[in-house]
């Protein structure tokens, strides 16, 4: 059999002990649980891997089956060998977890239009996806477009006030204490209207 061929990948998994498995492995769905505990996005995760969003999709959905060389792309963007892929994870399961951000701990990541402080970056696994924004954009056109991602997201306004724009409702104001729920796929944008850069809390879910 041919050194490229998938099959052979998944009998060397077997060998490293999963071959006595009762059942299959689903592997749409382990590719999937491997991106959320690392806490990304499909569209994190297929950059990260050299594949195009829609692919990563199909892979997860099962829709088609990955070619050696994007199992490949998917093992180095994860960053864990082949036969990892085809291994079923440990029973993770946990009773109770917790993790605490001081106010100047939060790991800072920057853009021309937002600055996000990340929460609660050490637990891994998380179902949603909390952060902190400075927003910096005073007007929709600092924007390169709409911003649109999986999931649902929570805003919440933490100081100053903001205009909250999306793709199919008119633009609200929201000042301090206003908070809006809404599909993250709907393309959305955030600007401040007050003379400082308001703060908001965002909590996204990971899709």
């Amino acid at each position: 059999m041919s050194e490229t061929d998938p099959r052979s990948t998944i009998r060397v998994a077997r060998a490293e002990g999963t071959e006595e498995s009762a059942e299959p492995l689903d592997l749409g769905l382990r590719v999937r649980e491997l991106r959320k505990e690392r806490g990304w996005t499909l569209e994190q995760a297929a950059r990260q891997a050299g594949l195009a969003r829609s692919t990563l999709s199909k892979i997860e959905n099962g829709q088609m089956s990955p070619t050696y060389d994007a199992l490949k792309k998917l093992a180095t963007g994860l960053d864990i060998s082949i036969p990892q892929l085809f291994t079923p994870p440990a029973d993770t399961r946990v009773n109770g977890r917790m993790a605490v951000t001081r106010a100047h701990e939060a790991a800072a990541h920057a853009t021309t239009t937002y600055e996000h402080d990340l929460l609660a970056e050490t637990l891994r696994q998380k179902k949603m996806l909390p952060y902190r924004a400075r927003i910096r954009a005073r007007r929709f056109e600092e924007f390169d477009g709409w911003v649109r991602h999986d999931g649902e997201e929570f805003l919440y306004v933490l100081t100053g006030q903001v205009r909250l724009f999306t793709e199919f409702y008119e633009p609200v104001d929201m000042k301090r204490g206003d908070s809006a729920y809404y599909d993250a796929t709907m393309g959305h944008n955030v600007v401040s209207i007050s003379a400082e850069d308001a703060t908001i809390l965002w909590v996204t879910s990971q899709s």
